[in-house]
């Protein structure tokens, strides 16, 4: 029995999270049976109640465990006894590198050097790296770097960041994203959570949203942030001119329940509340919530992984990008113009303009995303087999 230490943002708060262990696992599983996944976590109860249906083992990081979230004893004795490490999601940036209830990056470079020098492999598995802007986050990433035996990332764009940084590696693959491959509910149960929400009960007038409470996280040097005041103004008042001016309905479908607050605030500043509805990963879970995203006409989204959810069923998508990650899957998907950038760009006006462009042009978009989606699917499941040199039969 291999034993593969999984390691991400494992909490069970966050929708695309969650959807990208259930990738990985499934695609794993599917090609090795010899295996036993160890997850480390600060949620023991969701991650053996969610993922029973594989031989899953949560890892708890909890304080009375020795660990402050991902710095800890249990992180530490897990890799050094694994066969085989996986580092996936998108986890090695350096905001607040020092941090470890916000980074892991730090502890990845302290703990994956030592699972080198005791022969355990380590493989970035369908992972997006950086942001990364300081030197001794450079400095951090290049030690991971070193550790890794095979790097799979999900975008170029973290190729090009390495290659920036003269950072080099000689096995590095662009695959694709593990969420990709989320299962959708069934039929019966979509149509359970639309009469229950009372949603897209009439045809083509649905658009979705999705927001963060990352405003200017990623800010750096002299850039200046928009604020959250000006950013809920700009959601607000453009949800506003969807449901008067162009007389559509709006599902607000948050992916993360730290961002209920932000959502709620846009709410409250609307004119035409009536025309939005709120669901959100409290309540469902992350293949409901792709049900949805399934179903409606377009969708803007901010969290990453609100787009590749609603993406992975060819719903056209808008990105807000708040992070360089936002707009890698963007152009990784051929979708380079459907965004809008989180700087002086970012207006009522040019949000709402290219939601206008993009509903007229939404049944074509959805035709040519078909082929693109199949292509990205198929990179991520096939990223399993690039695993066979450490798993064996």
């Amino acid at each position: 029995m291999k034993k593969i230490c999984v390691i991400g943002n494992f909490s069970g708060r966050n929708a695309g999270d969650n959807a990208i262990l259930e990738g990985l696992l499934n695609d794993i599983y599917s090609i090795y049976q010899n295996v036993k996944f160890f997850i480390p976590t600060i949620n023991k109860s969701f991650i053996e109640t969610n993922y029973k249906r594989f031989p899953v083992k949560a890892v708890p990081m909890m304080p009375w465990n020795l660990s402050l979230k991902i710095l800890g004893l249990p992180i530490f004795r897990t890799v050094l006894k694994s066969d085989l490490v996986l580092i996936t999601d998108a986890i090695l940036f350096d905001r607040k590198l020092w941090n470890p209830l916000f980074n892991y990056l730090s502890t990845m470079a302290i703990v994956l050097p030592m699972a080198k020098s005791r022969g355990v492999p380590v493989v970035i598995y369908n992972a997006s790296i950086g942001p990364v802007t300081t030197n001794i986050g450079e400095w951090c990433l290049n030690r991971v770097i070193e550790s890794a035996e095979l790097i799979l990332v999900r975008d170029k764009e973290s190729v090009a960041l390495l290659t920036s940084m003269d950072i080099r590696h000689n096995n590095i693959r662009v695959c694709a994203d593990c969420a990709l491959n989320t299962l959708l509910p069934t039929p019966k149960r979509i149509e359970e959570i639309k009469k229950n929400e009372s949603i897209l009960n009439e045809k083509d007038r649905y658009m979705s949203f999705n927001i963060n409470a990352y405003i200017d996280l990623f800010v750096r040097g002299n850039k200046m942030g928009i604020g959250t005041s000006r950013f809920v103004s700009v959601i607000a008042e453009t949800m506003d001119k969807i449901v008067e001016v162009m007389d559509k309905k709006i599902v607000f479908v948050i992916t993360q329940v730290m961002d209920i607050k932000i959502a709620e605030m846009v709410l409250s500043r609307m004119k035409q509340r009536q025309g939005v509805t709120l669901v959100t990963n409290k309540t469902y879970t992350h293949n409901e919530l792709a049900g949805i995203l399934s179903q409606v006409e377009m969708h803007v989204g901010m969290r990453t992984h609100s787009i590749i959810l609603a993406t992975s069923s060819c719903t056209p998508s808008i990105g807000i990008v708040y992070r360089p990650k936002n707009r890698g899957y963007l152009n990784t998907i051929e979708q380079r113009d459907m965004i809008v950038e989180m700087d002086d760009r970012f207006t009522t006006s040019n949000l709402f303009n290219l939601i206008q462009k993009v509903w007229t042009q939404r049944k074509t978009i959805r035709e040519n995303l078909k082929p693109i989606m199949d292509r990205e699917k198929n990179k991520a499941k096939e990223s399993a087999k690039y695993l066979r040199p450490y798993l064996p039969d």
